[in-house]
């Protein structure tokens, strides 16, 4: 499978972190570097149901390939959403309707550290970006 560089290089990261604490940082400070998303952006119409904090995923297409922009009032679920956005960058409908997340998280190391709401969160954010492509 051929994974974009951002999300190669990420890969490479986490698999070089040294348990929890090492991984854990990496989130936050990849969550840091997320672009930030405008007030506008923020609002009910951007919001992500299904996670306990506030989650905002803006999808746009181009050229057949989709490019997200997320952010969370979370820091921990902003890594998160870094991550799934490294993954996801780029690829077509068909590419995102077959994303394994369980999968990609395992390869980072960190499904274990999922709690269920958090998993179940991430899930949510990756149904809105298929129903998001699917409309269009």
């Amino acid at each position: 499978m051929n994974l974009p560089a951002p999300a190669q290089e990420a890969l490479e990261r986490f698999g070089h972190a040294r348990g929890w604490e090492q991984r854990a940082r990496l989130l936050m400070q990849m969550g840091e570097q997320l672009e930030p998303l405008s007030d506008t952006q923020k609002c009910e119409h951007n919001r992500v149901h299904g996670c306990e904090s506030l989650v905002w995923l803006v999808a746009e297409q181009h050229d057949g390939r989709w490019q997200f922009k997320a952010s969370s009032d979370a820091r921990l679920l902003r890594g998160l959403l870094a991550l799934l956005l490294v993954r996801v960058q780029g690829l077509d409908s068909r590419e995102l309707a077959a994303l394994d997340l369980r999968e990609w998280f395992t390869r980072l190391g960190l499904e274990r550290q999922l709690s269920p709401s958090r998993s179940n969160g991430l899930h949510a954010v990756l149904l809105r970006m298929t129903e998001l492509v699917s409309a269009n």
